[in-house]
């Protein structure tokens, strides 16, 4: 079963683009190392969650943990979140 995370995001934040590209080699490694990760982009305007998230995103978040890092996030943040 994957790992599965969410990141709360919306278009046009150049930020949420900055999160992604972190993202990206991170998701190749787990991928090498074979462990399944699935990520669902939430774009908190049509989602409802501007509320919560507006002022904090790109947000990355843990589904198993629930724990969240907000940006700014490093590569080695991520790297203990997604393969932790």
């Amino acid at each position: 079963m994957p790992r599965r995370f969410y990141l709360y995001s919306t278009l046009g934040c150049h930020l949420c683009e900055e999160a992604e590209a972190v993202l990206l080699p991170l998701l190749n490694e787990a991928q090498m190392l074979g462990v399944p990760i699935e990520i669902e982009v939430i774009d908190i305007a049509e989602d409802g969650l501007i509320d919560t998230y507006g002022v904090r995103i790109p947000v990355l978040r843990s589904d198993a943990s629930g724990v969240e890092l907000d940006w700014p996030f490093d590569v080695g943040q991520v790297r203990g979140l997604l393969l932790g």
